[in-house]
């Protein structure tokens, strides 16, 4: 359940639109002549066994975990410990929480420092940490692409084929209900805008962009209203399910065979080992439908990147350490086997950490090589300053039209709106 996506931020965000997050409490840009010691907010399990590692090897440039809850407590803690004071020189931080850090003016621009390795990730996923400007706020710790995980025994029983489009997905579904009207093949969660946002990712949806301190806001762009609409006309009709997921009812559902589909993440295999063990070696991962067949493309759902902030003692010594954390094979294989990443750095995608598949997959041989192949081809993606507000719409508006079995693009408009109102509210220049 970690790796969900949470809220960016319960807090108003201050300071209108500047996005360039430059500071008179500028952190230092040399290597440390002395001894330095780091603080470091992370929630990552048994990161500090990674962080002992680099203790041990530099020991001039010693870094101090602390764990942290994540989501909008630790954005809040963040904020409030910046405006104190006692804002740590490193922290983990969800992309879709970067804007209102930077905004904040709690995060240092590390361009300089990490130009060497942006070729280490897919171009998708480091613009999450860029912001669309000529910045870098952060460096990408781990990902979250989009792929579909299927009741491979049950379509063999009703004869299904694995969708590759999204057309043959809402057919597959139509037929799941013929054929066996106890089953659904998927259902829509109005409970899980990151979910939403990672599958209009995939369409091509860009809901925020920065230029200069003008933000423009598309939310409800032609893809996002072409995704709600898809699924709001397959939950009107009765062909999939509507139930949240993440509730007693959705793991029962997994574990009797109602639900036999879930476009999900790569996270997705401890989900189902927690919440529906009985039909362990049942399952099968596949990529996301596309919605023009031939094409190869997904979206993100969930992540996180290690930023230095702007008091750091030591900007440099800070982005060695993050460079180090989230590149170097001796860490980022730790990450995997101790944290239960799924690592930003393309090489650790290939890496020896991840040659044996998921436990609860252990049949499918290719499960991380198939992975890495879709997780190359995840979305571009700017996140807003408010996301917060965006997802908060989302299970309003959207709640309200899955009740209704309403068309979702109205709902989509009125996320546009609500976005907007809070952003010009609290002092952005919206264009």
């Amino acid at each position: 359940m970690r790796h969900r996506i949470a809220s960016a931020v319960g807090v108003l965000v201050l300071g209108a639109g500047l996005l360039a997050g430059c500071s008179s409490d500028t952190p230092e840009n040399t290597a440390p002549a002395g001894p330095v010691d780091l603080a470091f907010w992370t929630w990552v399990p048994n990161i500090d066994k990674v962080v002992a590692k680099w203790n041990a090897a530099n020991p001039n440039i010693h870094v101090t975990v602390s764990t942290q809850a994540q989501g909008d407590e630790l954005v809040t803690k963040l904020l409030t410990a910046a405006q104190g004071g006692g804002a740590p020189d490193l922290v983990q931080a969800e992309y879709q929480a970067l804007p209102t850090l930077v905004s904040n003016d709690v995060l240092a621009d590390i361009k300089n420092e990490t130009q060497s390795i942006k070729d280490k990730f897919s171009p998708g996923l480091w613009q999450q940490v860029t912001l669309g400007t000529d910045a870098v706020y952060a460096i990408p710790q781990d990902a979250g692409p989009m792929m579909l995980y299927y009741r491979k025994d049950v379509f063999t029983e009703l004869g299904l084929t694995v969708p590759k489009t999204w057309d043959e997905f809402a057919a597959t579904a139509r037929t799941v209900r013929t054929k066996a009207p106890n089953r659904f093949l998927t259902t829509f969660s109005s409970a899980d805008p990151g979910w939403f946002a990672g599958l209009s990712q995939q369409a091509g949806a860009q809901w925020w962009a920065i230029s200069g301190e003008t933000w423009q806001v598309t939310v409800n762009d032609a893809a996002t209203k072409k995704v709600a609409d898809y699924w709001g006309k397959l939950v009107a009709e009765g062909a999939i399910d509507d139930q949240p997921m993440y509730t007693p009812e959705w793991n029962k559902a997994l574990n009797d065979g109602t639900l036999i589909a879930w476009p999900s993440a790569i996270w997705g295999p401890g989900v189902l080992a927690g919440n529906a063990a009985a039909t362990k070696g049942k399952w099968a991962m596949a990529p996301l439908p596309q919605w023009t067949a031939g094409e190869s493309k997904t979206g993100n759902w969930g992540g996180s990147s290690t930023a230095v902030t702007t008091k750091a003692k030591n900007k440099a010594a800070a982005v060695q350490f993050a460079t180090w954390l989230n590149t170097s094979p001796e860490a980022t294989s730790m990450l995997v086997t101790d944290g239960g990443l799924y690592p930003a750095d393309k090489a650790a995608q290939a890496g020896p950490a991840l040659q044996k598949p998921p436990d609860f997959f252990a049949e499918q041989t290719d499960f991380y090589s198939l992975a890495k192949q879709i997780a190359d081809t995840a979305a571009g993606f700017i996140w807003g300053p408010n996301v917060n507000v965006t997802y908060s719409a989302y299970r309003d508006q959207i709640g309200k039209a899955v009740t209704q079995k309403s068309p979702f693009g109205p709902a989509v408009d009125q996320m546009q709106e609500i976005t907007i109102a809070d952003m010009r509210k609290n002092g952005f220049k919206v264009g």
